[in-house]
């Protein structure tokens, strides 16, 4: 058997995320993303970035390069995926601007957001939000629990993820086909744009209140990468520096 159901559902906020020691981490302040530009190519993640595996799947491959002189995160997916998470504490109503740049090889021609069986992406960003497990639905309240066990740690009850699709238009959002506890939106379609590296800028604390209708908690991390484990495809994906915003 190539993976355990459970993998894609709540397990793509927690095995696409971190270890038991991230609470401990991230509620001791308020921190911000590391630059990856101010990083070496060649080096290791340092803390606290780290790479994400999932259980039974291949793994991506995650590298610091150089890209005309500035330092970006590479990572290649071969039927393969994985996250580079990166924990912190950050309050949306204060901040709520995300920014970034990213550049992909191609888009994946079997990818399709709609089903389970298609559920990759080229490119793709999490935001993890502590929603309080009591507000939840009993259904989410004991997936989300189950998560847990499995995981080992505290699990994130909430996520926005911006993807780089290959068919929907830009601006399209629709629930992940395992849970609804995440949200996606299409930020970039198809291949034209490859290989040319796009900025995008994100009000994430009103995409959280468009999509869960509700207002924004505190923002414990996000997590960077792709998969293509569905859709037994190939993808590169790199990403710039990404920071977090107040309003101006």
């Amino acid at each position: 058997m190539k993976k355990i159901a459970p993998h894609k559902i709540l397990l793509l906020i927690a095995c696409a995320f971190f270890s038991a020691s991230f609470y401990d981490f991230t509620f001791a302040a308020e921190i911000t993303i590391p630059a990856i530009s101010s990083l070496k190519p060649g080096q290791s993640l340092p803390a606290p970035m780290r790479f994400i595996s999932i259980p039974n799947i291949k793994r991506n491959l995650v590298s610091l390069v150089d890209d005309q002189g500035v330092t970006v995160l590479r990572v290649e997916s071969n039927n393969a995926a994985g996250s580079v998470g990166l924990p912190f504490s950050i309050d949306p109503l204060v901040s709520p601007l995300l920014t970034w740049r990213w550049k992909v090889s191609r888009a994946l021609d079997r990818a399709d957001m709609d089903e389970k069986s298609g559920d990759d992406f080229a490119a793709r960003v999490y935001v993890f939000f502590d929603v309080p497990l009591e507000s939840l639905s009993f259904m989410d309240r004991t997936k989300i629990r189950l998560a847990r066990l499995v995981a080992g740690s505290d699990v994130p009850t909430a996520a926005l993820c911006y993807v780089w699709d290959n068919k929907h238009r830009i601006g399209f959002t629709r629930a992940s086909p395992h849970t609804n506890r995440v949200q996606k939106t299409v930020l970039q379609s198809g291949s034209e744009k490859a290989g040319q590296w796009q900025t995008e800028t994100r009000d994430v604390a009103a995409d959280f209140r468009k999509l869960f209708g509700q207002e924004p908690p505190r923002i414990i991390g996000i997590a960077i990468g792709n998969d293509t484990d569905d859709t037994h495809e190939q993808v590169t994906t790199w990403y710039g520096d990404i920071a977090f915003q107040t309003k101006r």
